[in-house]
């Protein structure tokens, strides 16, 4: 039913023009805005992380940008042309070196229509991307049919390592889309100044097969598509696997950095990007990358409890005055009375408040924090493990994280 769904409502969008689509798109994205609550909130965090200006015009831009990208696959499966609104400014030197039987790692980001890069490309060289499986096949295989038009093919994520060397050992392009967080990595950039948890693959492949890796870049101006790729990042296999890694991704990430902030309203920023923490041990539920703790003098021992749930979350402090905090990587504030605490920061996505003030609660889930929790509410999350002798370190291991992780499930 939702493939049935979906083809019907995007039909008439495969023969209207370019700018009705985009109309359709922006009205589409500024419903989504003010309705789609979670995605919002997330994409105003992530903005305030990155210290972008204009967060809130930036985000609603973001959704016009989704919404807009959404409406046009019909667009584009039927279209046999797209040379009127798809332009590559730069194709010669990415051509000249398939043309030689070089293969090239090509790295993208989730900006403008990102679908187009890979139609583009594939209609001057032969290539292959990663495409994640959906839950309902015959979208999927909607979606894919459009991505392989032009003849390129797509691979499940399980099999990216396998069909990406081959393709590169074969002289064709392999593309990642390397702009999504990934926590459970061992490799870190400092993303908009944020540490970002990002895959290495690009340079592993790169390094492993000789292939250069280059930065396929696009933007949506007067509504055409205008791609470009960036010069040829080479790797010194001479070198050092692990040195080549961060220089390899350093280079493409800071390409990658420079492009968002030259066009922010049409990148993803409703994705997860500075996700910090695995699913190993804290509930999805609270698991979230920056946190707002609201202290009063006698819980300041629980810093350390905290550090321990959350050993890579951005964590901001507010706490009294006179105090000294044991840890040089969370950032601190004080205040003096309780009207210090209504700060307008969209940073938050999860705020613990340990103050005497209530109405702190309704305050920050206006702002980007999908939970606010007190004691009370941690005592009700933990209640199904609580024993009356628990202390308040245990209770927050309790209501946050996983049994037999942080705590045992089974201790006397």
């Amino acid at each position: 039913m939702t493939y049935v769904l979906i083809r019907i409502l995007t039909f008439p969008f495969a023969y209207l023009p370019f700018r009705v689509i985009h109309f359709f798109g922006r009205c589409l994205g500024t419903l989504a805005y003010y309705t789609l609550t979670k995605y919002r909130k997330r994409a105003l965090s992530n903005l305030s992380l990155a210290q972008m200006p204009d967060i809130k015009k930036t985000a609603k831009a973001s959704f016009h940008n989704l919404a807009i990208t959404c409406l046009e696959y019909a667009k584009f499966a039927h279209l046999k042309n797209p040379e009127k609104v798809l332009c590559c400014e730069n194709p010669e030197q990415a051509k000249a070196l398939i043309d030689q039987g070089i293969g090239i790692l090509f790295f993208c980001g989730h900006q403008a229509n990102w679908e187009l890069l890979f139609l583009e490309g594939t209609r001057r060289m032969p290539g292959v991307a990663i495409g994640r499986p959906i839950k309902d096949k015959r979208l999927y295989d909607w979606v894919v049919s459009i991505r392989e038009k032009f003849g390129g093919t797509i691979v499940p994520p399980k099999k990216a390592l396998k069909e990406g060397l081959r393709a590169l050992k074969q002289g064709k392009f392999f593309g990642i889309l390397g702009d999504q967080g990934m926590p459970e990595s061992a490799y870190a950039f400092e993303f908009f100044g944020r540490r970002a948890w990002t895959t290495p693959a690009p340079a592993i492949l790169s390094y492993k097969t000789k292939c250069p890796l280059i930065v396929a870049t696009i933007k949506r101006e007067k509504g055409k598509y205008f791609i470009r790729y960036s010069d040829p990042i080479w790797p010194h296999v001479e070198a050092p696997l692990e040195e080549e890694i961060q220089r390899m991704m350093k280079a493409a990430l800071l390409i990658l950095e420079e492009k968002v902030r030259e066009t922010p309203g049409q990148w993803l920023w409703q994705h997860n990007r500075w996700k910090q923490e695995t699913p190993l041990n804290v509930y999805y539920r609270y698991r979230w990358d920056s946190l707002l703790l609201i202290l009063k003098k006698e819980h300041l021992f629980l810093l350390p409890t905290f550090r321990e749930i959350y050993p890579k979350a951005f964590i901001t402090v507010y706490a009294p005055p006179g105090v000294t905090l044991p840890f040089e990587d969370i950032e601190t504030h004080t205040y003096e009375k309780e009207s210090d605490l209504f700060i307008t920061d969209y940073r938050f996505k999860m705020v613990f408040n340990f103050s005497d003030t209530p109405q702190l609660k309704k305050y920050f889930l206006k702002q980007s924090a999908f939970e606010v929790l007190d004691l009370p509410a941690l005592k009700k999350a933990a209640r199904e493990h609580l024993t009356p002798n628990d202390t308040l370190p245990l209770i927050l291991k309790k209501a946050l994280t996983r049994p037999n992780t942080l705590w045992s499930k089974n201790a006397p």
